[in-house]
């Protein structure tokens, strides 16, 4: 799919599509869904962000309010490498003094009037925001230096970013902080909510099995252990696995073992 821009033909990126649904903690997806809104002519979306620890649901958070509006979803993923090249648009050599412009997946969001997210963006340096900051405020466009060109983004076009907190990134400064407004926050989900999760992902788990997962995660939680419902989906597969191989005799020991192995020893502590 092609489109054209001051001239110049982008090849667009394609969107993206996985099973995934947001459980429990509907305020949260409100929330998300309420800064998207648009609240009469002049009025322009916010670009919200979405904190928590590794491993809570914000990607998936993003993508179920993006397909509740219905629109296209693009993830754009974020590194300590990423350049504003890759953010907009990069050239491919196609032949013989011939270039390819290619669209990123935000700038194919942007033109198709879809849903962008940009995964784990407080990874990318201060010089890749820079670059996104005239699309962040009421201009609405990126500047592609490669291809000569300034892209509008389209009216029905919406941006989330998810941010995780650890280590491993960089303090965003604040004109771009400014610009990514409302921060909403996600917690490690309740025991129900938790279960329910498990159950969508592990669906040849017996519940005893689940419940046992769950109350590791629950015990975790209160001790403020950066363990997450995904971790929980890892042993659960792992520990079926090694049941099912004949390498642990039932599920007790093979969900200990495999608590050792994806979290590491300390983590049996919360295993009860």
């Amino acid at each position: 799919m092609t489109v054209e821009v001051e001239g110049v033909v982008l090849h667009l990126s394609h969107p993206v599509e996985f099973a995934a649904e947001w459980i429990g903690q509907e305020e949260v997806l409100r929330e998300l869904l309420a800064a998207w809104m648009t609240l009469g002519e002049g009025d322009l979306p916010m670009n919200p962000r979405i904190t928590g620890k590794p491993g809570v649901g914000k990607t998936t958070l993003a993508y179920t309010a993006a397909r509740r509006l219905g629109r296209e979803v693009y993830i754009m993923q974020g590194t300590v490498d990423t350049r504003p090249e890759d953010l907009i648009v990069q050239p491919v050599v196609e032949g013989p003094g011939t270039l390819r412009y290619v669209a990123s997946p935000l700038v194919t969001a942007m033109l198709r009037g879809g849903v962008a997210i940009l995964d784990e963006a407080n990874r990318m340096p201060e010089k890749s925001w820079a670059s996104l900051a005239p699309l962040l405020d009421a201009r609405r466009y990126v500047e592609s230096i490669v291809a000569g060109i300034k892209i509008p983004a389209h009216p029905g076009f919406r941006l989330v970013c998810t941010m995780n907190e650890d280590a491993s990134t960089f303090d965003l400064p604040e004109y771009i902080y400014s610009r990514l407004q409302p921060q909403i926050h996600v917690d490690f989900p309740e025991m129900e909510e938790e279960l329910e999760i498990l159950r969508q992902n592990l669906p040849m788990a017996e519940e005893e099995v689940l419940y046992r997962i769950s109350r590791f995660l629950q015990a975790a939680h209160e001790m403020d252990e950066p363990y997450t419902v995904r971790d929980g989906i890892s042993i659960g597969r792992y520990a079926l696995r090694l049941v099912s191989a004949g390498r642990q005799p039932d599920t007790a020991q093979a969900l200990r073992f495999a608590i050792r192995h994806v979290l590491g020893e300390e983590a049996l502590r919360y295993a009860g």
